[in-house]
């Protein structure tokens, strides 16, 4: 993929997040990871209390989210309008989950941003990473943020090798992305706009837009190449 393919502007519509301000400062999207838990904390105490409750140090709800009593919450975190935390589902700071989201039964979330309409609702680990506006996480499929050797994230592109600088990366999902479950997206994985990824497939790299990911050697072309309208 060529370097332009994995930017912002090309992987979300940034109209569909609470953050898309804050994205938009960013050429590419892991370049924000480092910054989102200063962002929450500048954010959160300016959100209208009679929109958001706070519930505990630097933790901001909307009042029509629903949160399950079972639920670990940790600060820097909040959460948009309509989303549903469900039973089990675990908050280790540095977290924004978009409105009409869903963070489902023993999912886990660390250092990541979802836009609006996302659901991860399985048995998900989600960390260091972004979900675009309506990307789906199977039951089991989780983001990877970190190699087996420890070294700085690289992503291969057309022109070259980016450096990231970044140890931790997990998954960044553009709008309207489906993985399968059981996925596995490796450290550094940016899906593109539209794609569909294949139960039990392991993910590594760059994947262009409005593909369908069949396994690690197969990758075709979306016929439909429409995006559902929102």
């Amino acid at each position: 993929m060529k370097a332009a393919e994995i930017e912002v502007k090309a992987l979300f519509d940034l109209t569909h997040s609470m953050a898309g301000d804050f994205l938009s400062k960013f050429r590419y999207p892991y370049e924000a990871l480092p910054a989102l838990g200063e962002w929450i904390r500048a954010v959160g105490p300016q959100l209208s209390p009679d929109e958001y409750e706070e519930r505990g140090e630097q933790i901001w709800i909307h009042k029509s989210a629903k949160v399950a009593p079972s639920v670990s919450l940790t600060g820097p975190l909040i959460v948009c309008a309509g989303a549903e935390l469900r039973h089990c589902a675990y908050f280790r700071g540095n977290v924004l989950i978009g409105a009409g989201s869903v963070a489902g039964n023993s999912c886990e979330f660390k250092n990541s941003l979802l836009f609006d309409s996302v659901e991860a609702p399985h048995y998900n680990y989600v960390g260091d990473s972004i979900l675009g506006y309506h990307a789906h996480m199977g039951a089991g499929s989780i983001t990877s943020n970190i190699k087996s050797d420890r070294k700085n994230i690289v992503i291969r592109t057309d022109e070259g090798p980016l450096e990231t600088g970044l140890r931790k990366i997990g998954a960044i999902l553009g709008d309207y992305v489906e993985i399968g479950c059981g996925t596995v997206l490796n450290p550094g994985s940016i899906v593109g706009k539209n794609t569909m990824i294949y139960p039990l497939t392991s993910v590594r790299g760059p994947v262009p837009a409005s593909s369908i990911v069949k396994s690690a050697a197969e990758v075709v072309e979306k016929r439909d190449l429409t995006c559902p309208q929102s």
